[in-house]
């Protein structure tokens, strides 16, 4: 898994304007079974909305099977999640205790994938939630992310990585398997519409065989930039290897933009201001978006090589939570996705500034390398050493 495979058309959706009518219509439209992964379901208007269509499928037939993480959904109520399986919609949490006494390393791994395959022959990836895009407190603008909606001979690869997962997480809650889940070697590979599809990779994060997959496939693209690197990411606490790729890039004369979130929605966001006085004196150009909360997860290289998916650049996706990602090598798809990264930090973004960070009260500097310390502290108490 995670090989490149040609003959794909793949979509690019911008939040959960462009995202949610798309995966309802596939919802839908579907007829044998549907593979709803999420970390967050918040039964807000949007989460209503799918589940309505949910249920609405599981009615006609349609085996519908809803992962939920335990911390992620913890807010969903008994009395919906009842309505949601006395509709016929199975649901399994991932990880569901969520007991804050212990840092065990199960504990701190969750399932963060957003992925949703259709009749196997449809799927959507992305950091995107089953929440609506309005569901910010206090705020006033959309938050911002990015899905995928995929078509070709990839989806081959999406499909059994979610069915193999419904099964684990199936056998170790004990809970019977639909028996008309499909074994590998019968699943649909789909072909591609047109001859002129692109090339793409599904790219895996998980605690066995693919624990530095994303990360590696970053680096593997920062490491070969000649031109423009662009990364938006919301949590971005990038390891030493991945710095210095980055560092390192700037030295070879590539341009490095970075995208990221400028509203402090949890402590773990002050932890980034540890790296930009590095960054802002190898030429690293770093921007907040300021305008909403941002949650994206992409990037763009060379204008050739995209990716759209859920994780962050932080050691816990990184290092602890199932993710997923799809890589694009594709001109006119990394084209389309690095103009809307443009536009955003145009319209939307505050540049910081090597002279305007030097003046920054010290006690707050200081206090972002105090929680990047905390953040050193929790992955080591877990076991995975630093430097990654």
């Amino acid at each position: 898994m995670g090989r490149y495979v040609a003959g794909n058309q793949i979509t690019l959706l911008r939040n959960g304007t462009e995202y949610f009518p798309e995966l309802l219509k596939a919802i839908d439209a579907a007829q044998h079974d549907i593979y709803l992964q999420t970390f967050i379901y918040e039964a807000d208007d949007t989460g209503l909305k799918v589940g309505a269509a949910l249920k609405q499928a599981a009615a006609r037939g349609v085996r519908v099977h809803l992962m939920l993480d335990g911390f992620g959904s913890r807010r969903l109520s008994k009395n919906y999640l009842n309505e949601l399986e006395l509709a016929g919609v199975e649901v399994l949490f991932y990880r569901p205790k969520i007991s804050p006494w212990t840092f065990k390393r199960n504990r701190l791994r969750r399932l963060h994938r957003k992925v949703v395959v259709v009749d196997g022959l449809l799927a959507f990836v992305g950091g995107i939630n089953i929440i609506d895009d309005m569901n910010v407190p206090g705020d006033n603008a959309p938050r911002i992310d990015y899905s995928v909606r995929v078509e070709g001979p990839l989806i081959s690869q999406i499909y059994a990585s979610v069915i193999k997962l419904w099964r684990r997480i199936s056998w170790l809650h004990i809970s019977p398997i639909s028996p008309d889940i499909p074994r590998k070697k019968s699943l649909a590979v789909p072909t591609a519409q047109k001859n002129n599809g692109v090339r793409a990779r599904y790219v895996l994060r998980d605690n066995v065989l693919h624990r530095h997959d994303i990360e590696d496939a970053y680096l593997s693209a920062i490491r070969k930039a000649k031109v423009e690197i662009i990364i938006a990411n919301a949590y971005f606490i990038p390891g030493r290897r991945f710095r210095n790729a980055l560092i390192n890039a700037t030295n070879r004369g590539v341009k490095v933009k970075l995208l990221l979130q400028g509203r402090m929605e949890y402590m773990i966001t002050m932890a980034t201001h540890a790296f930009y006085n590095d960054f802002l004196q190898h030429g690293i150009e770093i921007y907040e978006y300021r305008k909403s909360f941002m949650h994206s997860k992409v990037a763009v290289i060379d204008s050739r090589w995209a990716t759209v998916g859920s994780s962050n650049i932080d050691p816990f996706s990184l290092l602890l939570a199932r993710e997923a990602n799809v890589v694009v090598q594709d001109t006119i798809f990394a084209k389309i996705l690095r103009q809307d990264l443009l536009a955003a930090i145009s319209e939307s973004a505050v540049q910081i500034k090597p002279e305007d960070w030097k003046r920054k009260k010290v006690a707050s500097r200081i206090f972002s390398w105090l929680v990047f310390g905390v953040v050193r502290f929790l992955i080591g108490l877990v076991g995975y050493p630093h430097k990654h």
